[in-house]
């Protein structure tokens, strides 16, 4: 296992009535999937809506949830990642302070860097830090894929030690890096060529069984097989809009979702709940 862990879950940003961040609930629903099979959280990230966090904000909830896993077996990823260089850098710097394990730095999305520009955003990122980076690696959002011969270059700058790989056709091992897997329904190949583990959605709602798929090998794709209705769930549509709407649906507060993202509708909520209830999660939640 990863020093960073296996079963990281890619957490959502918990909101109130009014969508500002809910804090009580953010420590809440962090120490709830510590407890139920993560090794780690990644914060901020796309999961945590974090595009429409301030920096305010987005620091604030990393401070949280460092705070929460104090004196825990648990790591703290922070999703730091910007289109703009300086920006990133700012962020690096300020969750590194606050004390990070590790920082997650996403492809520069929109203004789609070359390949030259790649690498000089990731060298100033990792100047601006003493802690691990996990590069990720996500082209449907960021219209930029890095290939694998990309990512061994960028395994030579000092501290890039992983990569979250949501790009199911670069999936292979890389020189330098760990791979986790960046959709769930590719934990099971990743584990199985050796990989670290996961980032993963559907660990918010399945993680004892996701860590099940690392505890017992012999028993990996059986385990796997059950949860594809739920990996199907958690895609119906943008993420996070359907993890959110199974949390609400199994008793956690976390909220509604920020513009341009909007709540499930009927149908959607209907695909999520009928996949909680298959599992028999939606009656273990109101028991």
């Amino acid at each position: 296992m990863s020093g960073l862990g296996s079963i990281l879950t890619a957490m959502v940003t918990p909101f109130d009535a009014q969508l500002r961040v809910d804090e009580e609930q953010t420590v809440r629903l962090a120490e709830h999937l510590v407890s139920h099979g993560s090794d780690g959280l990644v914060v901020c990230g796309t999961t945590g809506e974090a595009t429409t966090l301030t920096d305010d904000e987005h620091l604030r909830v990393i401070e949280l949830v460092i705070g929460a896993m104090k004196g825990k077996p648990a790591t703290v990823i922070a999703g730091v990642g910007s289109n703009d260089t300086r920006h990133a850098v700012h962020l690096t710097e300020r969750a590194t302070e606050l004390g990070a394990d590790a920082l997650l730095h996403v492809t520069p999305y929109y203004n789609r860097p070359n390949r030259r520009g790649i690498v000089r955003h990731f060298e100033e990122c990792a100047k601006a830090t003493d802690k691990p980076i996990v590069l990720y690696n996500i082209p449907a959002r960021t219209g930029t894929d890095m290939p694998n011969d990309l990512l061994a270059e960028l395994a030579q700058i000092d501290n890039v030690v992983a990569v979250k790989q949501a790009n199911p056709d670069n999936l292979a091992p890389v020189d330098g890096l760990e791979i986790y897997a960046g959709n769930d329904d590719m934990l099971a190949d990743v584990l199985d060529m050796g990989g670290a583990g996961g980032i993963l959605v559907a660990s918010h709602v399945v993680g004892e069984q996701m860590r099940r798929m690392v505890d017992e090998p012999d028993r990996r794709r059986e385990i796997d097989a059950r949860l594809h209705e739920v990996y199907a769930a958690m895609g119906v549509t943008t993420n996070p809009i359907p993890v959110k709407a199974a949390l609400n649906l199994l008793g956690h507060d976390v909220g509604g979702l920020r513009l341009p993202l909007v709540e499930a509708d009927e149908r959607e909520t209907a695909v999520v709940r009928t996949a909680l209830e298959r599992l028999g999660l939606l009656a273990t939640a109101s028991a």
